[in-house]
């Protein structure tokens, strides 16, 4: 018996020992991710953002802190909020992706980049400033439209915000869901 059991506890060792091996060299080489891949980029939109905060409602770590204050923009509306914190903490994260689900505007994306390795814990933390100023490649998980599309976010242009999204913006009339009103103007340009 015990000998049955180590001959194919051997063999598979040996059929293993055969193969070329699967590991690549990184930085140098790198393996081809998925368009889907959900990674420690986040891509977001200012302009569709509302600041109704329901990403940080739903997140089950709490690692989304909002901070908003009235924008003085469309009083005739209601008026808007003016984001003034926004942090995500990718160090708690789990990139589980239920805040950009709950996202009623599509302001928030999980993005692609798996790279922001630090030596300290604290600059992890995505601030506002990091969110509105990086490159906006958003991961085609949960956007099935921008994979239908073609869209690659590792090797495409970033996309702009009136691109992104689970349906077109013309039906939301002529004043945008975010704190920025863009008039006429639908090409994501301010006015």
């Amino acid at each position: 018996m015990y000998g049955l059991g180590l001959g194919k506890g051997l063999l598979v060792t040996l059929r293993n020992a055969l193969r070329r091996p699967s590991t690549v060299q990184y930085p140098e080489q790198r393996v081809n991710q998925h368009p889907r891949f959900r990674g420690e980029e986040f891509a977001w939109y200012e302009e569709r953002c509302t600041g109704c905060a329901s990403c940080a409602k739903y997140c089950p770590l709490g690692i989304i802190k909002i901070v908003t204050g009235p924008s003085g923009t469309a009083l005739q509306d209601g008026d808007k909020y003016e984001v003034q914190t926004f942090d995500i903490d990718i160090g708690r994260c789990m990139f589980c992706g239920l805040c950009v689900e709950a996202c009623p505007y599509d302001a928030l994306f999980l993005g692609s980049g798996f790279e922001r390795g630090t030596y300290q814990r604290r600059n992890l933390v995505l601030n506002v400033d990091t969110l509105r100023n990086a490159e906006k490649r958003p991961s085609t998980w949960f956007r099935p439209q921008l994979e239908e599309a073609g869209y690659n976010p590792h090797k495409g242009t970033p996309l702009p915000w009136i691109d992104a999204g689970r349906e077109s913006w013309d039906w939301k009339g002529e004043t945008s869901a975010g704190q920025r009103l863009f008039g006429k103007e639908k090409n994501g340009g301010d006015s």
